[in-house]
């Protein structure tokens, strides 16, 4: 994947090579979100905070995504101001560095990356990992009002149904069919019944990754998706069994290949597979 060489240049990714010569820029903080949310204490980025997805992405006790004054909080405790360069990281392919980086453009910070190959590059790199907890003086963060257009809601599924635009499952097949879910690794609950929303096309995230943890080339992803319908003309709407696989892919659609209406439905799987007389589809 073609990265930017700084955060001054255009796109969304930065290399390690990138992070390393600015681990100790006072403009630059480095937060690691990982699936494992024990992972951060087991060796992380020196200068790395460490987010806890469960309780500092998710609102408590509603499910929801932070609102404006919790997302504010959390940015302004972890050393982020408006004008700080934020690189974003994680283990599983970035999935939820990929969701905070989805939150941050939501409430409209601009200067945000994703660190490509995320945790396990760095790992497979033999780059330095610590145990230390950063002492980060904290700022003061004033968070724009959301981006609507960034988001979809059941109801704006509903109506997406035969619209025309293009729906994204992200899940494995084995969770697109209905055999499954959640991703066979994890405990099989989460949704009263499985299968896939109607006319959802299944691509599951991991196709946009390379062996190494890296995104693949920007025309070798315009020939996954594009194979699939997916294509930067239609209204596209993502979604997985949580959000954050989905955000993963909203990523590469709105961020790598430029689509410009592409929806992370957060919902996802464990809200559509839930409700009362939403229509199911089963099988490949």
């Amino acid at each position: 994947m073609t990265e930017t060489a700084s955060p001054t240049g255009t796109g969304a990714l930065v290399t390690a090579d990138w992070v390393e010569q600015h681990l100790d820029d006072p403009n630059v903080r480095l937060v690691e979100v990982d699936v494992d949310t024990s992972a951060y204490g087991t060796g992380h980025i020196r200068t790395a905070q460490g987010w806890n997805w469960k309780t500092d992405l998710q609102r408590q006790p509603v499910r929801d995504i932070p609102d404006k004054q919790d997302w504010e909080q959390l940015l302004s405790r972890s050393g982020i101001g408006n004008d700080t360069i934020v690189v974003l990281y994680g283990d599983n392919n970035n999935w939820f560095a990929a969701f905070a980086y989805w939150l941050f453009k939501l409430y409209g910070h601009q200067n945000v990356y994703l660190l490509n190959g995320g945790r396990k590059k760095w790992q497979d790199d033999g780059r330095e990992l610590v145990t230390d907890t950063p002492q980060t003086p904290s700022a003061s963060y004033t968070a724009g009002e959301p981006n609507t257009n960034l988001r979809a809601l059941r109801d704006q599924v509903s109506q997406a149904l035969g619209s025309g635009g293009a729906l994204v499952d992200v899940r494995s097949p084995g969770e697109y069919s209905g055999q499954l879910l959640a991703p066979e690794n994890l405990p099989q609950e989460g949704a009263q019944r499985g299968g896939h929303i109607p006319g959802a096309q299944n691509v599951p995230w991991a196709t946009a990754v390379a062996e190494d943890g890296t995104f693949k080339s920007v025309d070798e992803l315009r020939a996954i998706y594009g194979g699939k319908g997916v294509t930067q003309d239609k209204a596209v709407i993502a979604y997985c069994r949580i959000g954050e696989r989905s955000a993963h892919t909203w990523f590469v659609l709105h961020e790598l290949l430029g689509y410009p209406n592409v929806r992370n439905y957060d919902g996802s799987w464990t809200e559509w597979g839930s409700l009362i007389g939403a229509p199911i589809e089963t099988g490949s």
